[in-house]
């Protein structure tokens, strides 16, 4: 007998195909048989009355690294679809750190000195799968990570020896079970790690490997960037994920087609692919060098200013008659949301073949973006359905089947029998974010149940089980 039969579903395989109405059915968190099943035996029957069945959504691209711990339900991310989170990500992680003074920016994104209790990645790992938390993790190790590991101060290049401590922490975190190596290279805490030390450290990923980056200058110097990244991959033969994609300010806008162009260049030669959120703003710390009247800011949270979240920087700056920058600088440390780029950008960087999804979401900011809660219904809703930039099933596809071979999930991103039995059915015609702006905390409509390695988890309400799993890399099975 079977655990669960869903019957009656538009299934989205994670293929880049129209979907095809079947049953499936799970057993032992596993799919057990794929099609017209009939009255298969089981011990709970689900009537999808022609709603749309799809692999569990990969979230990509997250900063939950400490998220998975300190809240396990991982609301946020269940009430939209997400199975599995890909974590580490902009050169930060959880581990392996250790914490000799303060917490440098922009660790701080994941949590305070207390928090930071992962001297190396296996401990991480334990405690990730004592918490039980109800996503799957995987996880990434950050070169900012190991730099404040290693180094007295952040900005300058490390040392020949630094870099060897480095390499040596991070063979040992791929030896325990680590996805790759992540940078964040526009980060005041990276800038200064020169090309080199960068490709000392990625020499360490095996072939096929991952190397996820924020890139060096997202503005104008983005080609030069991505050339960086390609290069630090080529030696090792290690795939390059170029992390949220974007053409960052105003002069920039207008920029995606050639960048997009040396995107694709680059895949002859290379395992090259982009994650990217469905927004035209991004979310980070308060960063002095992004700080411009071109465009809104928005301050989520002040640590000295705390009144002042919620303000755009330019009211701040004239109820205090100052400067947007000595505003700016007042109220550091802060967050803060960049309305920094063109819509048409975002469209076309989202409909390329070699984009998956990612939220990028901060889940300790008190006044999140909304793509934390938002990212994937925003995709399939507006996205696909109301403005047709591409097929409902190449919406799935980018956030099912693409991320998980692209980031070596092994049996998950498909429905097929004998993977993992990760699935969200949902209504194609309802689904919608509901999150803003200024209201960022609400989950979406539309998503009426999802199940973690079998397990019934979100009921279209609330949690109602814990059933990820950490993930480690691991080669698909032949299909």
């Amino acid at each position: 007998m079977h655990d669960f039969l869903i019957r009656n579903a538009l299934i989205f395989d994670g293929s880049d195909r129209a979907g095809v109405q079947g049953d499936v059915a799970i057993n032992a968190g596993r799919i057990a048989a794929v099609g017209q099943l009939g009255d298969a035996p089981a011990a709970h029957v689900v009537d999808a009355q022609g709603l749309a069945l799809a692999p569990g959504f990969i979230d990509v691209h997250t900063h939950d690294d400490l998220e998975v711990i300190r809240n396990p339900d991982m609301l946020s991310k269940l009430s939209q679809g997400v199975t599995t989170v890909v974590v580490g990500n902009c050169g930060i992680s959880a581990s392996p750190v250790q914490i000799r003074d303060q917490v440098p920016d922009p660790m701080n994104l994941l949590g305070d000195v207390e928090d930071f209790r992962y001297a190396d990645f296996s401990s991480y790992r334990s405690a990730v799968e004592l918490a039980g938390p109800a996503v799957n993790v995987a996880a990434l190790v950050g070169h900012t990570a190991l730099r404040q590991n290693h180094m007295d101060r952040l900005d300058r290049a490390a040392s020949a020896d630094e870099i060897i401590a480095m390499r040596a922490q991070l063979r040992d975190s791929l030896a325990q079970g680590a996805l790759g190596l992540s940078s964040g290279l526009a980060y005041a805490s990276a800038f200064s790690a020169p090309s080199s030390e960068v490709d000392a450290l990625a020499a360490e990923l095996p072939r096929n490997g991952l190397y996820a980056t924020h890139l060096r200058d997202e503005f104008g110097g983005i080609l030069d960037a991505m050339e960086e990244a390609f290069h630090a991959a080529r030696a090792p033969q290690a795939a390059v994920r170029v992390s949220h994609l974007k053409c960052a300010g105003i002069d920039n806008w207008g920029r995606s087609g050639e960048v997009l162009a040396s995107l694709h260049a680059a895949s002859a030669t290379q395992d090259v692919a982009c994650d990217c959120y469905p927004y035209a703003a991004s979310a980070s710390t308060l960063d002095l060098k992004q700080v411009t009247d071109a465009f809104d800011i928005l301050i989520t949270w002040s640590e000295p200013e705390p009144g002042q979240g919620g303000r755009l920087l330019a009211a701040i700056a004239a109820d205090w008659k100052v400067s947007l920058l000595d505003a700016a600088i007042r109220l550091q440390p802060a967050g803060a949301v960049y309305h920094g780029m063109d819509e048409a950008d975002v469209r076309q960087i989202l409909a390329h073949p070699l984009t998956m999804i990612g939220s990028d979401g901060l889940p300790r900011d008190p006044r999140p973006h909304p793509r934390l809660w938002g990212t994937f219904p925003r995709v399939l809703g507006h996205y696909a359905r109301d403005e047709q930039l591409f097929p409902l099933h190449t919406a799935v596809h980018k956030m099912t089947g693409l991320p998980a071979s692209r980031f070596a999930m092994g049996a998950r991103g498909f429905i097929r029998a004998g993977w993992y039995a990760d699935l969200v059915l949902f209504d194609p015609a309802q689904i919608r974010d509901t999150a803003s702006f200024h209201d960022p905390i609400r989950a979406a409509d539309g998503i009426n149940a999802v199940w973690v390695n079998g397990c019934l988890s979100y009921d279209g309400k609330q949690v109602v089980a814990r059933a990820g799993r950490f993930v480690c890399p691991e080669a698909a099975p032949a299909a």
